[in-house]
């Protein structure tokens, strides 16, 4: 097995965690509030780790420019955009259909990096792609008893715009990190990606910090003031990015977003063995299609 695919699977699971905890303090802290402290509390752990690795023998910092430093920002900033509008799209909808509608982030994702990076998979790949994308469309209708149709008939309502935004500008970051992780010149792929997240983690908690404070400073204290349950995020968030920009270090693009689809799994199996709810039919099928497009893409890389 390539040392990408179990990085992106872990990925994947801190990911749903740090949603499903980012969703239950949206109540208290607003949307750019819940997404900002994302970054506020993964920052500090992100230089902790980096000083972590610095510590071993014979490590340097890798050798940067300006270049990287701009094209981390510009992912940077795509990621807080699209974080908001999730969140946004949690709220027009519910968690599954705003779930839904950014998943198509994998298909974007793969179809970006064949223009921007010259990326592109094997026909069995793109196959899994499709067939994943499939799977995660049926668990998530499932679960809100909608069809395919009410998805198409809804794709201009707020919900779905957020939701497609969203995945687009996801696709759009996930290019620019490994972008940046893979253009720095010396340094193992850790290093390189612990790295890439510290100078990420600092400058989006300063583009979003100061448009949270002038926008919103009531909410802006409160991210420092629940900082109990907000470290959490953090935490979560540092564990499922370094693993991001790890996979994005060792493999393409497309791979690495089509594999994360396994996020829906966990979720799925998180509410069958933690709430005790019984599969239906469409959960069987969802997942045994998410399952073999997987594999698909593994193989088709």
């Amino acid at each position: 097995m390539e040392a990408w695919v179990p990085v992106t699977i872990t990925a994947a699971l801190f990911q749903c965690w740090r949603t499903a905890l980012q969703q239950r303090l949206k109540g208290q802290l607003g949307t750019e509030a819940a997404a900002f402290i994302r970054f506020l509390y993964g920052a500090p752990v992100a230089f902790l780790l980096l000083l972590l690795l610095m510590l071993r023998p014979a490590t340097q910092l890798p050798e940067w420019g300006w270049g990287f430093v701009l094209v981390s920002a510009l992912g940077g900033l795509f990621q807080i955009v699209a974080t908001n509008l999730l969140i946004m799209a949690f709220g027009y909808r519910n968690f599954a259909v705003g779930t839904a509608y950014s998943k198509t982030e994998a298909p974007q994702a793969a179809v970006m990096a064949y223009f921007l990076l010259d990326e592109t998979l094997r026909p069995l790949g793109w196959l899994g792609l499709l067939v994943a994308l499939a799977g995660v469309l049926v668990l998530s209708l499932a679960a809100t008893r909608l069809t395919a149709r009410d998805l198409v008939r809804d794709s201009l309502q707020p919900a779905a715009l957020c939701g497609i935004g969203a995945g687009f500008l996801f696709g759009l970051s996930a290019i620019c990190f490994r972008a940046a992780s893979t253009g720095l010149e010396s340094g193992d792929v850790m290093l390189r990606a612990i790295f890439t997240l510290a100078l990420t983690n600092t400058l989006q908690t300063l583009m979003a910090g100061v448009w949270l404070g002038w926008r919103k400073p009531d909410d802006f204290v409160r991210a420092f003031t629940t900082w109990r349950q907000s470290a959490r995020v953090g935490l979560l968030s540092v564990g499922g990015s370094t693993c991001w920009f790890t996979a994005f270090t060792l493999a393409q693009v497309a791979p690495v977003r089509a594999l994360g689809q396994v996020e829906l799994l966990f979720t799925l199996a998180f509410s069958r063995f933690y709430l005790g709810e019984r599969p239906t039919a469409s959960d069987i099928l969802g997942t045994a299609l998410v399952v073999v497009g997987v594999l698909g893409v593994v193989l088709g890389k």
